[in-house]
């Protein structure tokens, strides 16, 4: 137990000073998730820890199932009208899109580190696609508010292309290992999308399905957040016995419990999104522990051509050429193909070729972590001024005070639709806001609420002043006065 307790105290004080060391980073403009990636490379083996940590497969079981996680979460959060923004042209960045930066990357793969095609292909296809758990934090974290179409199409692309890079990824090795052929790699990716799709699909309809009889409200959102993540990990599984896409299974899986058990998703949402950070942490922590930052540099000049082509080029272009029969304005298109930030799911896949023990397959590894300290330090830190500067970047919503329609103080029944609340009082709609007021006010006080309990939003304050057995009943609501302008 000594030992346990000393492995303990030193995993706690490690997640403990990176989660303080990322709330101070965001404040400097750097991404959170860098913290912990410099954390671990700091722990390992060129640190000044000095920790050895070389095993790929706990790397890669780790990385995969912290990755299903942060993919149900984003398909959770994601509402239909999101989706049906957005669908289009993600789907068309997922696919062609991964496949023409996939191909422009390793074409400069092949030249600048002297690999034959396929090693470049397979290096190109690592690094082809953007990373949800990247996005999703990035876009909260810098504030900005972008219109519908630009974000939905950001988020559900960095959900939906993981199986496509994936899929690229494992026929590429499948290629080089046996001299797999063009039928191999067509039936490999219809039994992954096939089978992902449908296994995906169903495991949702039934969850959903059991989460609107089970007698469970949002007081319950622990509990619903766990029969979602397990049931979510369960179909991430089965779809990977029978050689499907996990990661696609699983994003449609928490896509279609969120449409189908809206209220018992909403409930859960807080806790899953625990979950999350709690898998992001836990991914970056170790993938930066499993790096040999001085190896990292014995190939730091054609590591940075690649990643340059990547940042400049390749993914710019695919955006452009994708994007262009969507109108879309070249604003809008510039911002999209600038936000394409690499996270954990590049070094993830990076991990597959080490695991299938493919020539120099560590090169790969090292240069697919230096590329995405570069994405996440250039495009990270950058992009919220790009947004203001290509102005993609919307007005506040709030209408000032001397416009609404209604002031003063007023108390309002907890069971009127929070849309409806919103719209009267000519407030903005709270991003993954519940069904109703107390839904949202539930989520927001994240625990059991209290006559008393006040929320700000934008210019009104509600306040809990009735409650029936642990549920809120009444809400009051203050709004600012009417402004008096200057005789």
């Amino acid at each position: 137990m000594h030992a346990f307790n000393l492995v303990l105290l030193a995993a706690g004080l490690l997640v403990f000073t990176s989660l303080l060391a990322g709330v101070i980073s965001t404040r400097l403009g750097l991404p959170f998730l860098l913290v912990f990636l410099v954390a671990g490379m700091l722990v390992g083996v060129d640190g000044p820890m000095g920790v050895s940590f070389d095993n790929a497969q706990l790397s890669a079981w780790v990385g995969n199932a912290a990755l299903a996680v942060i993919l149900l979460e984003g398909g959770i959060s994601t509402r239909m009208q999101t989706f049906r923004a957005g669908f289009r042209p993600a789907l068309l960045l997922a696919t062609v899109g991964v496949l023409l930066t996939a191909a422009m990357v390793g074409a400069v793969a092949v030249w600048v580190m002297k690999v034959d095609w396929r090693y470049g292909l397979l290096l190109g296809a690592i690094v082809g696609s953007t990373d949800a758990a990247a996005v999703f934090s990035l876009l909260r974290q810098t504030g900005v508010r972008l219109g519908e179409r630009v974000s939905a199409t950001l988020e559900l692309e960095s959900g939906l292309n993981d199986p496509m890079a994936v899929f690229l990824v494992l026929a590429l090795i499948a290629t080089i290992k046996t001299d797999a052929g063009v039928a191999d790699a067509l039936w490999l990716l219809l039994r992954q999308v096939g089978f992902g799709a449908a296994i995906g699909l169903s495991g949702a309809w039934a969850v959903a399905w059991l989460l609107r009889k089970l007698p469970l409200t949002v007081e319950h959102g622990a509990v619903l957040s766990l029969i979602i993540v397990s049931a979510g990990l369960a179909v991430f599984a089965a779809s990977g016995l029978l050689e499907g896409s996990g990661f696609l299974a699983i994003y449609l899986f928490g896509l279609r419990v969120r449409a189908g058990a809206e209220q018992a998703a909403h409930a859960a949402s807080s806790a899953l999104d625990g979950f999350a950070w709690a898998a992001q942490a836990t991914m970056f922590l170790l993938l930066g522990l499993l790096v040999s930052p001085r190896d990292m540099l014995n190939n730091i000049v054609p590591t940075l051509a690649v990643a340059a082509t990547l940042i400049f080029v390749a993914r710019p272009l695919a955006v452009w050429l994708c994007l262009w029969p969507m109108r879309f304005s070249r604003r809008q298109r510039l911002f999209i193909g600038w936000v394409g930030l690499r996270g954990a799911v590049p070094i993830v896949l990076a991990l597959f070729p080490l695991m299938e023990k493919v020539p120099d397959s560590y090169r790969f590894f090292n240069a697919a972590f230096a590329v995405v300290l570069a994405s996440l330090l250039l495009q990270g830190t950058t992009l919220g001024w790009v947004a203001r500067r290509l102005r993609v970047v919307l007005p506040p919503e709030t209408p000032p005070p001397e416009h609404r329609a209604v002031q003063g103080r007023l108390t309002l029944d907890a069971d009127l639709p929070l849309a409806d609340v919103c719209g009267f009082f000519q407030l903005p709609l709270p991003q993954g806001g519940g069904n109703t007021l107390r839904d949202w006010m539930t989520d927001k006080l994240a625990r059991d609420p209290v006559e008393g309990d006040g929320i700000d939003w934008s210019g009104a304050h509600f306040r809990v002043i009735a409650l029936h057995e642990g549920r809120i009943t009444r809400v009051g609501l203050a709004l600012a006065p009417k402004a008096v302008s200057a005789a």
